[in-house]
């Protein structure tokens, strides 16, 4: 991979202990990379995932989202943090907020997240239990663009495994998360390097032919 004339600002929001920011930050950690993590910043006062960032050598920041009057407030005080530091690209990773149709228009194909299944099947929580429960025979992680319906939006890439007969909600989850370690990082890369475009809901490349899917499946086993 050759080093890139200008990596995008790219910033992490995060609420808890952040385990895909933890994959993020050691691929930007590569100057090849394309994506600079700039900033790492929680909505919650003392989230670990901040101490990770700043050993890490990323800059952190909180911004609080109670206390301002409201989730208005707190996306236009999170909005103004993201703006002031020239940030590009914004990426959820734990980040435990659902944000209005404001927040996400204002970054419109430069916000993206990470979500435990196969969409657009099993939106929302308890992915892993509901996908044993229905039989699934591949369950994984898919990385999207986001817009204001929950767990919805464009599909940059996909991850996917094969469900074992004697997987339990925990093993499922276990190798899940290792999927989404490795497809999260990817997929920053294509939208941070410029590769990709949008058409309605559909994510395509744009070198090569029209035809080529900008989808990726990454064995998780």
């Amino acid at each position: 991979m050759s080093v890139p004339a200008v990596r995008r600002r790219t910033a992490i929001l995060v609420s808890g202990r952040g385990s895909n920011m933890t994959a993020l930050l050691e691929a930007a950690a590569d100057p090849a990379y394309p994506a600079e993590i700039s900033v790492v910043i929680a909505n919650k006062p003392g989230a670990p995932a901040l101490e990770k960032a700043a050993a890490a050598g990323v800059a952190t920041a909180t911004v609080d989202h109670r206390g301002h009057g409201g989730r208005q407030r707190f996306e236009e005080l999170l909005d103004e943090e993201l703006r002031s530091r020239d940030v590009e690209l914004v990426v959820l990773a734990g980040f435990m907020r659902i944000l209005t149709p404001w927040f996400v228009e204002r970054w419109n194909d430069r916000l993206i997240n990470i979500h435990p299944a196969l969409l657009p099947s099993f939106k929302g929580l308890d992915t892993h239990a509901r996908a044993l429960a229905e039989g699934c025979k591949l369950h994984g992680a898919t990385v999207h663009f986001v817009r204001p319906e929950m767990d919805a939006g464009p599909i940059i890439a996909q991850g996917a495994i094969a469900v074992r007969d004697d997987d339990t909600e925990e093993t499922l989850a276990a190798r899940v998360l290792g999927v989404e370690h490795a497809l999260y990082p990817r997929a920053l890369a294509l939208v941070a390097s410029g590769e990709l475009r949008v058409e309605g809901m559909r994510v395509l490349r744009t070198s090569g032919t029209a035809a080529d899917p900008a989808p990726l499946l990454v064995p998780g086993d």
